[in-house]
């Protein structure tokens, strides 16, 4: 079994630069769906972000699916990890806060932990078991134990858990479908299917020409959305994962809430109440069991 790939300065510096840009996804996405229909945001960034891509999956040498058998992994790719989870989650923060949608978030590395052992595609451990269960507390504490069961509340943190399992069945398709396809390839052709899938959905559903012009604030964030926290966010993911590997981008999901709980504080007026905070360190501590390497050296293993 390969050692864990440990990180340099420079991959830490990506690492951290990742968590402002998808933290930073998750404020641009709460500003957009003040004003437009969540599915057309997930349609503005997606579209915008292949758009971004293709000159530099051109400049790269890549070329273009040919068959429908090839493009095949990329739809399925596309609907699992952009279209689904996407629009899940933007629906979920007309609903909840952009801090809390994040933490929600936070918990991908552990619906990807399950999704996996039922698939008997990885084993199910001791440490990956209180994982799990931290998280389902963590998001317990989320919901809270106030007596105030806010329908709305409880509606967007099923949406955006909605979402965060849709990756996790992301992550076993690009296991069994991608491996061995280039990082910039898988990217920009799953993004391009994503934009035929949610564009056919877009036009039967939302019928953006009827929109009203959005506010010069709404477009500004989807144009952030899809260029930093898509297009530029691709690129810095798939290079961490490659000189670092799997396990250490990972631990971007312990800093990502941070970011959008930070700037919802700050430009939205969104208050951080004390139970996003409790909820937020017990996910992290089940994901750093899912992890596993910390706990080993804290138990001497």
């Amino acid at each position: 079994m390969e050692a864990p790939k440990t990180m340099g300065g420079q991959d830490w510096g990506l690492l951290v630069l990742l968590s402002i840009l998808w933290g930073g996804a998750y404020f641009f996405a709460g500003v957009a769906v003040r004003e437009l229909p969540p599915l057309t945001v997930v349609l503005a960034r997606v579209a915008l972000a292949a758009i971004a891509l293709l000159p530099l999956f051109w400049a790269f040498g890549h070329r273009l699916p040919k068959t429908f058998s090839d493009w095949l992994p990329f739809f399925g790719m596309g609907l699992l990890n952009n279209v689904l989870p996407f629009g899940f989650i933007f629906a979920g923060q007309t609903l909840i806060t952009v801090g809390l949608s994040s933490i929600i978030n936070a918990m991908t590395p552990l619906f990807t932990v399950l999704v996996m052992a039922s698939f008997r595609e990885e084993s199910l451990t001791v440490n990956r078991i209180i994982g799990v269960l931290l998280g389902v507390v963590g998001v317990a504490v989320l919901r809270g134990f106030d007596g105030e069961f806010g329908f709305n509340q409880t509606v967007g943190i099923g949406l955006c858990l909605a979402g965060t399992l849709s990756y996790g069945f992301a992550a076993l398709w690009g296991r069994k479908f991608l491996t061995g396809v280039a990082p910039l390839k898988s990217a920009t052709c799953q993004l391009m299917c994503s934009t035929l899938i949610i564009g056919v959905v877009v036009c039967i559903i939302d019928q953006p020409w009827t929109l009203a012009m959005p506010s010069q604030y709404a477009i500004g964030s989807v144009v952030a959305l899809a260029i930093l926290g898509t297009a530029l966010a691709y690129l810095i993911f798939f290079r961490i994962l490659v000189n670092a590997g799997a396990s250490n981008v990972m631990l971007v999901t312990l800093l990502i809430p941070v970011t959008a709980l930070v700037l919802g504080n700050v430009f939205l007026s969104e208050p951080i109440q004390l139970k996003e905070i409790i909820g937020a360190l017990i996910i992290a501590a089940g994901l750093l069991f899912i992890d596993g390497r910390v706990i080993d050296r804290l138990l001497g293993k």
